[in-house]
């Protein structure tokens, strides 16, 4: 095999031998680490420190001490606001070493990368943004004459577990508004893709040390299952929010529901782009390539089913076949390449055991289908094209997390919405017709958290969320500040 250059800025990355425990940097319980391999080169850059239960037990307990003593959630909206925004500009000013993780741990092109981080930042941004605005008490007149106030208060000790693929955003997506909340907060990463959670544990530990956040309010630890599970289960963490696969999600709450504890879930999704018989096929081919294979499509929010009628079918896969072919796939650190490689190779093989099945179950590979030529190395699969793809196979109803995009016919408007509907998740979806607002009214009867119209948009700083089982709760905007609280009535006499 061809030996591969590393990515220039490698040199930033370090090995990381502690953990963060209520603010500090101290040493794990134990010895293990994870190693971190680069997903082009695929070869090892840097190990972490594997935390242990009793490390978990150490950042709870920091937690609940931290949040019991009331010295954050008693500082001002406004206050917290302000921290947010200094976490925001010390992650900025550390962009560059992100950027290089984000090609190392998850394959992302570099101008793709950076994008994603800058992104993630600007979400602690935006938080801050809805915390300043946020009115947490209310107060109303009783049917009997008296009056009642409706008060907010933070959930309490919060742990946010976060997966692999868009490390950053998904941390800011739980770190900021449970800070903004008043919580205390464990965030535990994923071993696959530490090293952007570590920069900002570093972050954290220098604001504990400067004081600014209290002492024990944060930890961050990589952890694998069985100090993960520990976690869930502990009975001092009032709330467990995570991002990740719905099979894990369906574990996380079977072991919350034997306290009763609150769970917020962002889970998987296998949506829907209908195209409905007026659409503008040049939007659709310039919008679906990136909305289905961007990130490689190691995207819970990929628009992996393509829903077109016969009549338009033809037409529609001569422009998407020319269009997913010239998408560009190679080395991550040149800027015109869009698509990386996946994240890991076993997790590649999951990927091409999906198109196999696929093809056997009778789908036609239009592009791509297995590994580029001219890519001796690195974990990539083609960005791949199935037409003849039935909503009953296999590669139509689980999700991949790779490049892989079916093509799907429907008969008329009501089969394609069955058709869309006809899933377990309902996390994203997109509808595109020259109406926008036919758009909006089919939009409605497509059972999803979000869909967008004649485009593939992500904002994640408005609310994020899925139906079915793509999750309970929502991220980003208010909705998201307000999954951190609780509420409370108070009651007061007729006077």
């Amino acid at each position: 095999m061809e030996t591969a250059e590393a990515a220039p800025g490698i040199e930033l990355i370090t090995d990381r031998h502690d953990v963060l425990i209520g603010g500090r940097w101290v040493g794990s319980s134990g010895t293990d680490t994870f190693d971190v391999v680069d997903s082009w080169t695929e070869r090892p850059v840097a190990t972490v420190r594997a935390a242990t239960v009793a490390d978990v037990e150490s950042a709870v307990a920091a937690a609940r001490s931290a949040f019991d003593r009331g010295e954050w959630a008693s500082r001002t909206y406004g206050e917290r606001a302000s921290v947010l925004d200094d976490i925001a500009r010390r992650l900025e000013s550390r962009m560059d070493e992100m950027v290089v993780c984000g090609m190392v741990e998850v394959g992302s092109p570099i101008t793709i990368s950076r994008r994603i981080q800058q992104g993630a930042v600007d979400l602690f941004r935006a938080v801050a943004a809805q915390a300043r605005a946020f009115e947490p008490d209310g107060e109303l007149v009783r049917a009997d004459g008296g009056r009642s106030r409706i008060r907010r208060e933070p959930t309490g000790v919060v742990a946010a577990i976060i997966p692999w693929n868009g490390p950053l955003a998904t941390a800011a997506f739980k770190l900021a508004p449970a800070l903004a909340a008043g919580c205390a907060v464990v965030l535990k990463s994923s071993p696959e893709a530490p090293l952007i959670p570590s920069i900002l544990a570093d972050v954290l530990a220098d604001l504990t040390a400067e004081r600014v956040l209290p002492e024990g309010l944060v930890s961050v630890l990589c952890a694998g299952r069985e100090a993960s599970e520990a976690l869930v289960a502990h009975p001092e963490v009032d709330h467990v929010t995570f991002t990740g696969s719905t099979d894990v999600g369906r574990r996380i709450m079977a072991v919350a529901s034997e306290r009763i504890a609150r769970v917020s879930l962002e889970l998987g999704g296998k949506s829907a782009a209908v195209v409905l018989d007026d659409a503008d096929l040049d939007v659709v081919a310039a919008s679906l390539p990136m909305g289905g294979c961007g990130s490689s499509g190691q995207a819970c929010i990929a628009l992996t089913r393509i829903l077109v009628s016969r009549r338009r079918h033809d037409e529609l896969v001569e422009k998407l076949t020319a269009a997913f072919a010239a998408l560009p796939m190679g080395d991550p650190s040149d800027p015109s390449v869009l698509l990386g490689p996946l994240a890991g190779g076993r997790h590649r093989a999951r990927v091409e055991s999906y198109i196999e099945s696929a093809v056997q179950d009778g789908a036609t590979v239009l592009v791509g289908g297995g590994r580029p030529a001219g890519l001796p190395h690195g974990y990539f699969v083609e960005a791949t094209l199935l037409d003849n793809v039935r909503n009953d196979m296999r590669v139509a109803r689980e999700e991949i997390f790779g490049p892989v995009v079916s093509i799907i016919t429907y008969e008329d408007e009501d089969d394609a919405v069955a058709i869309a509907n006809d899933s377990i998740y309902g996390l994203y979806g997109a509808v595109f017709t020259v109406d926008d607002e036919y758009g909006y009214e089919v939009a409605q009867r497509i059972r999803s958290g979000v869909v967008s119209v004649n485009a593939a948009i992500r904002d994640f700083t408005l609310p994020f969320g899925g139906y079915k089982q793509s999750g309970i709760g929502r991220e980003g905007g208010r909705a998201g500040l307000e999954e951190f609280h609780e509420i409370k009535t108070v009651h007061f006499p007729v006077r």
